[in-house]
């Protein structure tokens, strides 16, 4: 083999690594920025969540009791810094638990149509809202975790490590709260 030959080898190998190289690091910054509006999707799906929840607690429809529990724990959620990741899957892990223990059966449910006759269509729609809500809270927290998870995948592999295609992107986190619905919500 002449030099050229040898020379277009190493060129057309080193074109190679460096497109792939490339497209790993393309790839990294596309789930990257997939985190970004799905962490944004999730905080407008939990916001969504808490304005239905604080709406069904002043609607008068609730024992006051319950109204004062949930507008207590919707009003925390609502005001909660949304970067403090942390504390903020706490607030809604106990509005999740305050939920559940309102509406914890069909039964829980139906009582609070039979109290808000004659005003029953407004009480079911507002059930209608929170149950949407609670789960699109649910697959917006499921749908985060999964891309959070391929990006994680992606940069545990070697060659992203070695050659620092991710550069200095911090570590992604998952979405880690209670999102149950609440039982007395299901099916609706």
């Amino acid at each position: 083999m002449d030099r050229l030959s040898q020379f277009l080898i190493v060129a057309v190998v080193i074109g190679g690594i460096v497109v792939y190289l490339a497209s790993m690091a393309g790839r990294l910054d596309r789930l990257h920025h997939r985190i970004e509006t799905t962490h944004a999707a999730l905080d407008a799906q939990l916001l969504r969540r808490g304005a239905a929840v604080q709406d069904l607690a002043s609607s008068g429809f609730l024992d006051p009791a319950s109204s004062i529990l949930l507008s207590a724990s919707a009003q925390e959620t609502l005001v909660v810094d949304p970067d403090d990741d942390t504390r903020r899957y706490l607030v809604e892990s106990e509005l999740t638990r305050t939920l559940g223990a309102v509406l914890d059966t069909r039964q829980d449910v139906d009582e609070i149509r039979a109290d808000a006759e004659p005003d029953g269509e407004l009480a079911d729609q507002l059930l209608a809202e929170l149950a949407v809500a609670c789960r699109r809270v649910e697959l917006a927290r499921r749908f985060h975790n999964d891309v959070v998870r391929s990006c994680l995948q992606l940069r545990s592999k070697r060659v992203v490590r070695w050659f620092r295609l991710a550069g200095y992107t911090a570590l992604p986190t998952t979405a880690d709260f209670d999102d149950t619905p609440p039982a007395g919500l299901a099916g609706r």
